[in-house]
């Protein structure tokens, strides 16, 4: 493991003044946004109160990493600026995994042990939350994850939680908007056998399918790393389906997409959240007429929803994705859990984010249930010209 010269970024403290960039040499996690020199106990007496973040700031999916980042700072500067939490202010220290389970392992470990947050943030995959997740157990300190849907990212423990859907219920959601909106029965699946979130959603998506009477004719599976699907693609061309569920992430969709069309394979595409990136784009007019199953949609009027967006394009110039504004509300979400906390020990804290009850956050309102996962309905996204739009509203199985 190598060493390597790192920038510690300015804090998100009181906005009424700035530090020095300091350039300190650690270990092999980037850290992207940090702390100050002054001591921070990571208790609620002396100092700021310090919470971790963890993500893939660089690497193939670093607009995930990106867009949560940017949810967290913006809720961490909003909470500040109110006065931070009991009377402190709130320390947010961000750590680059690049999309390495290893490397999240090692930013996790270091948030609690060096730096001394009482939370984490992250991971937005739920392969890294599950390899990251059991530090934050065996050492007591909370976790909530944004948007890691993979049912056992919270099975880990009960310092684990998290603000987004579970993937039994987004794989109902592909299955029940295809079956029952779009009329469609024959299907086939092409998912990424390297990946909890892929795999274990693909999994779900043929069990709800087959439930409510579709037939999934075939499944194709691939690899991380894997550029060529031709192969997949063909076996699946043969195949006639009606559609194609493809529960990847957004850099192997726009891959897929642009050739499954050159194979002359023109059925509509359905998959996940994890086709949330501005990145759709670059599949042309190859994804026109597909569908995503998202987490909240720009269109929604209620005011928490078009209070974020003001904020957050002001803040910075830009529409939010679903993954900036899972990171908001988990940041938002764990502010009112420490204000309500008997303490900020680990177990006290926990507590207080499971008693978690119709907190409304921009994603929707969000009861922690006894899994500690939330409980929420889900939005169908339509693509057209590279942008997506609300479509539809899934609600959970009577």
């Amino acid at each position: 493991m190598h060493m390597r010269a790192k920038t510690l970024a300015l804090a998100v403290l009181a906005p009424a003044f700035l530090l020095p960039i300091l350039f300190l040499v650690v270990g092999c996690e980037k850290q992207s946004s940090s702390s100050s020199t002054q001591p921070a106990t990571g208790s609620a007496s002396g100092g700021a109160i310090k919470i971790g973040h963890y993500g893939s700031m660089t690497g193939s999916e670093a607009t995930f990493g990106v867009s949560t980042d940017n949810g967290i700072k913006l809720a961490v500067k909003e909470r500040n600026a109110a006065g931070g939490v009991n009377g402190k202010q709130i320390q947010l220290i961000t750590y680059d995994d690049q999309g390495k389970g290893q490397e999240a392992v090692t930013a996790v470990t270091r948030l609690i042990q060096q730096d001394g947050v009482v939370a984490v943030l992250g991971e937005v995959a739920s392969s890294r939350s599950i390899a990251a997740g059991p530090v934050c157990q065996r050492e007591g300190v909370p976790m909530i994850s944004p948007s890691s849907t993979n049912p056992q990212v919270t099975e880990i423990g009960d310092m684990i939680f998290r603000v987004c859907f579970i993937d039994p219920f987004q794989g109902y959601v592909g299955a029940s908007f295809a079956k029952n909106q779009l009329k469609l029965d024959k299907a086939a699946t092409l998912y990424n056998r390297s990946q909890a979130y892929s795999a274990g959603l693909n999994k779900e998506f043929v069990n709800a399918f087959e439930k409510l009477g579709g037939q999934v004719l075939i499944q194709q599976a691939y690899a991380d790393g894997d550029n060529d699907f031709s192969a997949q693609l063909t076996a699946i061309r043969e195949k006639n389906p009606q559609f194609i569920y493809i529960p990847g992430y957004y850099t192997e969709v726009v891959n897929i997409a642009r050739q499954a069309r050159k194979l002359g394979v023109t059925c509509p595409l359905i998959g996940g959240d994890g086709w949330v990136s501005e990145e759709l784009k670059n599949a042309g007019d190859a994804l026109d007429g597909c569908y995503f199953s998202d987490h909240y949609s720009q269109e929604d009027k209620r005011p928490e929803v078009q209070d974020f967006l003001k904020k957050y394009k002001s803040e910075y110039g830009k529409t939010p994705d679903s993954m900036a504004a899972l990171g908001y509300d988990a940041a938002n979400l764990l502010f009112d859990a420490m204000k309500r906390a008997k303490s900020l020990n680990g177990h006290d804290l926990a507590d207080a984010i499971a008693s978690t009850k119709d907190f409304k956050a921009v994603t929707g309102n969000i009861t922690i249930n006894e899994h500690r996962d939330a409980n929420k309905l889900a939005v169908i996204q339509k693509i057209q010209g590279g942008q997506f739009s609300y479509y539809a509203t899934v609600e959970p199985p009577k």
